[in-house]
């Protein structure tokens, strides 16, 4: 399959996160077939319960490439036009994916050895794949992770703080709304002090920002509500605990707040050779917590069409992507060689 038909395949399956298993079984057939014809080696690898990973290495895998298998709600199938494929996946990261496997066969069918795979569950909600992954590396000393950076090679991505704020009020008929404690209302005074709160910036990555992604609770409109939450999203530049400070002031003791989810921001190391960006998303690369060795990243897409009705990747950039993930392999395999011989030579 060329790379635009693989995209389309993948992107045909839903794979929204937790229900990974289909594409995943998927990709674990074309590439065993792809391992039994070239030598390498496949494995499913547990993570929780239906969920898992999945690696495949030819030689010692001193060069992983890497990305995750799940996607945003709601899905949506794959169309082609003259110029993108469209789909949810499509940009975040069924085309990564795809292109990772075709710049793989064509490595390997140049006689190119020693890269590895890893395609994980969960980036898109807590990084449970790349937290699982973590704990059963496989020596690879380099890992190439895919999200769309328009097949720029990014400088530094933001992190993120995550929290759910909860209030607790209690019922009461609202024609006496005196009876009764409104949850809602504790909760909108929260969130209206987390919005004016004044947080840091960097110059290189510039604001840190702040969404409130969901609201819910109450029980009806003439009720007055006992419970209400919300999930907030917290972009972070630099040094977490000021914006962790900040946000426990703002909410105040009227509500609890719990942090969820914590991912710091990152500074990566240059490739000689490649335009650069910087992103504001974050990705699996913490999770790994290094255990796959020094990380880069780069991805055909634009973020800014991911996560929306209107996701697509450029073929262009797809077709881009196969070059230049064998040339980031080649590249740091003659690093690793040349490291080994100069360790010899001493």
């Amino acid at each position: 399959m060329n790379v635009f038909e693989l995209t389309r395949a993948l992107v045909d399956i839903e794979s929204i996160t937790n229900h990974e298993a289909p594409v995943g079984e998927y990709l674990l057939a074309h590439l065993s077939s792809l391992a039994a014809q070239t030598g390498g080696r496949v494995e499913r690898c547990p993570v929780k319960r239906d969920r898992f990973n999945i690696f495949a290495q030819w030689g010692e895998p001193i060069v992983t490439l890497s990305t995750h298998m799940d996607t945003v709600p709601p899905f949506f199938p794959a169309r082609e036009d003259a110029d993108c494929i469209w789909g949810r996946g499509s940009a975040d990261a069924k085309g990564i994916i795809a292109a990772m496997i075709v710049a793989a066969e064509e490595l390997l069918a140049a006689g190119v050895r020693n890269f590895g795979l890893l395609f994980v569950v969960g980036e898109e909600r807590n990084s449970a794949g790349a937290y699982a992954a973590a704990k059963d590396p496989r020596g690879s000393r380099y890992i190439i992770n895919g999200e769309p950076t328009e097949n720029k090679l990014a400088s530094a991505t933001k992190g993120v703080l995550r929290y759910e704020i909860i209030a607790q009020g209690k019922l009461a008929h609202s024609a006496y709304p005196e009876l009764g404690e409104s949850a809602i209302e504790k909760l909108l005074d929260a969130l209206e002090r987390v919005r004016r709160m004044d947080l840091p910036s960097d110059s290189v990555l510039g604001a840190t920002t702040v969404n409130i992604g969901v609201i819910s609770g109450g029980r009806a409109p003439n009720v007055i509500p006992d419970e209400a939450k919300a999930e907030i999203s917290i972009r972070i530049v630099g040094d977490p605990e000021p914006v962790r400070a900040a946000t426990l002031r703002a909410a105040g003791d009227r509500v609890e707040t719990r942090e969820v989810l914590f991912t710091p921001a990152i500074h990566f190391g240059p490739m000689d050779g490649f335009e650069t960006t910087v992103v504001a998303f974050t990705t699996d690369i913490p999770s790994f917590d290094g255990a796959w060795g020094k990380p880069f990243l780069l991805g055909p897409g634009n973020i800014h069409v991911a996560h929306t009705s209107e996701e697509r990747v450029a073929k262009r950039e797809l077709t881009e992507a196969v070059q230049i993930y064998q040339r980031m392999v080649r590249h740091l395999l003659a690093v690793e060689g040349a490291s080994a011989k100069t360790v010899v030579q001493r």
